[in-house]
């Protein structure tokens, strides 16, 4: 009864806070579009806000990173000062320094008259006035983890299935990236190519599909494989299995990528470009790991079952039914492939790499901070709430289209409801972090997460205001949904899978990537991001209004030029730092070293 109560309670306040919410909603749901007064619209307002937000944590994480800097400038000056006095000291005569050692001795009995000051003479503490100088630990610019000596004892079979999953991401964020690099540079420079399978239209779900399925999916599932293990105190059901999945993944996205680059393509459902029998074994692949998960939690030594381990059962089942009625093609004639393409879309990124990705925070984010989540019935609120409200809300990339007027009004609806799980979700995380902010300075774990978490809310939140109809008739179709979707598969899912993967990986192998390459990594990443993502944001502003206005198509794309550019900037600062991400990667897992273990019962060795 007492959990109810506290379900009910957090129910209660949450729902309070929706009520502040719900009226922008009601003012949002006209039948009518007036652009006049775009700016004073309140998903526009909302944007703007959720915008700040991710400035101000911005400010805060880099004056932290000078605070750190200044007292390292600090503690290098009292370093020198006391190198140079050890030198004077052995320069000295044994006379001279007993006589140094009496005028100490007498100064620590002085006391002062009031007269001292004033006078003509140098300053010299010839009365022992000041008695220590304390300094922090030497802190640098860059995030700075402090080590620890301990490992943790995980069997071979597991550090190798993590380790390789994570290896294979990284060459697909690497490739996936570069091939959105080169995608974004056409923006500028169209006539860099004339080869058909360099085309924009073959490389951008190139791009998409890989990051997708190949970078994310890979580097979550890895991940998941830790900590099922860990939460149910057991060894995985089948190392085998885990293999085989490793495989069917990888071959898929490489199938994908030739076919897609040869013109070979599922048509024009976005996220879906793959043909069947190429998704077909990432589908099987799915049904294998969420088998060799489910036999895992149920063979536990523990009776819970941990908060992780729904969300990532979740998101297995979910994205193996939304990969069958994706591909079903019964279900794409007429209309109905526009509302299983909102459906598929939205699914693909919410209820795939979304929910398996709060699994993962569920875990990697306490134990980084090795204290424990801030509330399990917030976890669970969050979770059904999420399975409730995200289930409805593809429809809301197609308003103002043919389809059903009270379809489109479903889909804003719930997408307005999705503000509950995320504040529930966000209030969690940044609750579990509370006492720690001052680990900004001294772990480059923590900003990961921080940034993760931020975005997890102004990218979700966005995307609802962005669900209304007046801003979604400004920047549907323009380059605003670049925009967003970055701020979401990036801010959100990457951020929090580089926080998840620095947090562990040292941990497994007994090596940690110098840490001014992880500082350098955070910020070309977030500089990137921030740059790619507010030049198109209102880039994508002006484009819709220039529509509005009856402009020609033309010259919207003259208008993007420079708002383009950023975007090439914004995408290289990205891109490199995914090369410095992966060099990070290569010096923790080469020439592993053992550390010394922390014995840890539960996670047994072996292999099946």
């Amino acid at each position: 009864m007492s959990y109810l109560r506290n379900i009910m309670d957090y129910s209660r306040q949450i729902f309070i806070l929706s009520l502040f919410f719900l009226p922008l909603t009601a003012v949002a749901q006209t039948t009518t579009v007036n652009s006049e007064d775009w700016i004073t619209s309140p998903g526009i307002i909302g944007t703007l806000v959720l915008v700040f937000i991710v400035v101000f944590i911005a400010v805060l994480i880099f004056m932290a990173r000078l605070n750190s800097y200044v007292k390292l400038l600090k503690h290098r000056q009292l370093e020198k000062k006391n190198l140079a006095f050890n030198e004077e000291l052995l320069a000295l005569q044994e006379e001279e320094i007993d006589t140094i050692l009496q005028q100490r001795k007498s100064g620590l009995k002085y006391r002062l008259k009031g007269t001292e000051l004033g006078s003509d003479h140098g300053a010299v503490d010839e009365k022992g006035l000041v008695s220590r100088v304390t300094n922090e630990p030497e802190n640098p610019l860059f995030d700075e983890k402090k080590k620890t000596p301990l490992g943790i004892e995980t069997p071979y079979a597991l550090k190798k299935i993590v380790t390789y999953y994570l290896g294979a991401s990284v060459f697909w964020l690497v490739f996936g990236t570069l091939v959105g690099q080169y995608v974004g540079m056409k923006f500028l420079w169209p006539e860099m190519d004339h080869f058909s399978w360099l085309s924009f239209g073959r490389l951008r779900p190139v791009h998409t599909n890989a990051v997708f399925w190949g970078w994310a999916s890979l580097a979550m599932i890895g991940l998941g494989y830790f900590v099922i293990a860990r939460t149910s105190n057991a060894k995985i059901h089948s190392y085998g299995s885990a293999w085989w999945t490793w495989r069917l993944i990888n071959l898929a996205v490489l199938l994908g990528t030739l076919s897609l680059m040869s013109g070979i393509n599922n048509g024009g459902g976005e996220y879906r470009e793959y043909t069947w029998p190429v998704m077909l074994l990432f589908a099987i692949g799915l049904v294998i790991t969420f088998r060799n998960f489910y036999k895992t939690i149920a063979s536990r030594k523990i009776t819970d079952i941990y908060v992780s381990n729904w969300y990532m059962l979740a998101a297995l089942i979910w994205t193996t039914v939304l990969a069958i009625i994706g591909y079903m093609p019964f279900f794409s004639n007429g209309l109905g492939e526009t509302v299983i393409q909102g459906y598929y879309m939205h699914q693909g990124v919410g209820m795939w790499f979304m929910t398996f990705t709060l699994g993962l925070i569920y875990y990697y984010l306490p134990s980084s901070l090795n204290k424990p989540i801030y509330s399990y019935s917030l976890g669970v609120l969050a979770f059904w709430t999420q399975m409730l409200f995200y289930t409805m809300i593809g429809t809301h990339h197609f308003v103002f289209s043919p389809l059903p007027w009270w379809l489109q009004t479903t889909a804003i609806v719930f997408s307005a409801g999705m503000f509950i799980p995320v504040v529930a979700g966000t209030t969690n995380f940044l609750m579990t972090m509370r006492g720690s902010w001052r680990h900004i300075s001294k772990s480059y774990v923590l900003p990961f997460f921080l940034v993760g978490v931020i975005f997890y809310f102004v990218g979700s939140t966005q995307g609802s205001v962005q669900a209304f109809r007046f801003t979604n008739y400004v920047w549907h179709f323009t380059d605003f949904n670049v925009a967003h979707s970055h701020m979401t598969m990036y801010g959100i899912i990457t951020f929090i899978l580089w926080a998840c993967i620095y947090t562990i990986l040292p941990k497994l192998t007994g090596k940690e990537p110098p840490q001014v390459l992880v500082g350098a990594h955070f910020w070309m990443a977030f500089v990137g991001l921030f740059a790619y993502m507010i030049s198109l944001m209102v880039g994508g502003t002006y484009k819709g209004l220039s529509w509005i206005e009856g402009n020609a198509f033309l010259n919207s794309v003259i208008l993007m030029k420079p708002y383009w550019l950023w975007r090439a900037i914004g995408g290289s600062l990205m891109f490199t730092s995914h090369l410095v991400f992966a060099y990070n990667f290569y010096i923790m897992v080469n020439k592993r070293k053992s550390v010394e273990s922390l014995s840890v019962p539960g996670v047994e060795h072996g292999n099946n």
